[in-house]
């Protein structure tokens, strides 16, 4: 698989000749299982063959059980940078539920060890579990501040098919999913978070000021970006590609300097509804003069009159802005309650082919 990768990267390289690699994400499944010799081989490989910036966020997704006293400080002494651990829950039983491999004293022992090393560390957390209360669910959140971490992603619990957990429900083993309950807890996080001077810049992401997802953030302001890897996308502006999702078929191809993927052009619709989908899920909002610059008028005005319902409900606002030009932009944003609706608001106004 290492070998694969590696030569992926060297394949795709001329097309980034030039372009200044801002982040690097190791994520997508469980990278932190590899050693710290075998991802430093890909980050000398990437170092060689691409233009990497002065400062560049280089980001490793771990578990707590992957991540041993000596582990944290091997990936400390590397020019890994940024830690995103999948806490999920500090209580056994959550964890349990949601049939995660660590257990709670290893969530707590992680954290302890990696905020010895690491400055820049985000979490995990998953709300809106059945039978989590809302004294427990600040519980967990008081335990993220306490740890002093400086950025937290947070998710209400979604239930796969053929999962153990959709089996329990099922049977009637244990209970549904409650949206009042998300909802109630979505509402809490905001203001937890708030209160610790955390900044909600994006449905699902809370950050301290110098400490938002640089990476993230740059699928969000729809940004060009390359993935690597099984099932892995990539978007230069106008297509997006995608790897095969099978390990052997990707491995196979690249043994053969086949590169084993499929591209999409987007159509103008398409970039629109995906600008409108980012836009609305971020504390930038949408910006009304990009909307005419890039789409056209006839798509201002569409857009407008689509989200009129949304502000005459109060969960969308429109508000003017001062960008970093001294620049004067009119945006249409999520109101406090529109946030946790943001996905549905945002389908309701795409435009179809």
């Amino acid at each position: 698989m290492i070998a694969a990768l590696k030569t992926e990267l060297l394949l795709r390289k001329d097309k980034w000749e030039g372009t200044a690699i801002e982040t690097i994400y190791f994520g997508g499944g469980t990278p932190s299982i590899l050693s710290i010799t075998e991802l430093q081989g890909l980050l000398d490989l990437i170092y060689e063959n691409y233009k990497i910036s002065a400062q560049p966020e280089i980001t490793l997704e771990a578990n707590p059980d992957d991540l041993s006293k000596d582990s944290i400080n091997q990936l400390s002494k590397s020019p890994i940078n940024r830690l995103s651990i999948g806490i999920q829950s500090f209580f056994e039983d959550d964890l349990k539920t949601m049939n995660r491999a660590h257990n709670a004293e290893e969530a707590k022992t992680c954290l302890d060890e990696a905020t010895k090393h690491f400055d820049n560390i985000t979490i995990d957390l998953i709300y809106g579990i059945p039978n989590m209360s809302l004294k427990k669910w600040e519980q967990n959140l008081q335990m993220a501040f306490d740890f002093g971490v400086p950025h937290i992603s947070s998710y209400a619990l979604t239930v796969e098919d053929k999962t153990a957990l959709h089996n329990f429900i099922k049977k009637g083993k244990y209970p549904p999913l409650d949206e009042v309950l998300a909802a109630q807890h979505f509402k809490h996080l905001i203001k937890c978070t708030q209160d610790q001077g955390f900044v909600h810049y994006e449905i699902s992401n809370f950050g301290k000021s110098n400490y938002f997802s640089k990476h993230n953030t740059s699928y969000w302001q729809g940004k060009t970006y390359l993935g690597v890897g099984p099932s892995a996308h990539s978007f230069n502006g106008k297509e997006r590609s995608w790897n095969v999702a099978n390990n052997i078929k990707y491995i196979k191809a690249l043994a053969q300097n086949i590169l084993p993927s499929e591209i999409e052009t987007l159509t103008k619709n398409d970039r629109f509804n995906e600008y409108i989908m980012t836009g609305l899920r971020t504390v930038w909002g949408i910006a009304l003069n990009k909307i005419e610059d890039d789409f056209g008028k006839a798509y201002k005005r569409q857009l407008l009159t689509s989200a009129q319902k949304f502000i005459d409900q109060k969960l969308l606002v429109r508000t003017v802005d001062i960008d970093t030009h001294q620049n004067v932009v009119e945006k249409l944003k999520t109101t406090s309650d529109g946030k946790f609706l943001a996905d549905g608001i945002a389908a309701d106004m795409f435009i179809l082919d």
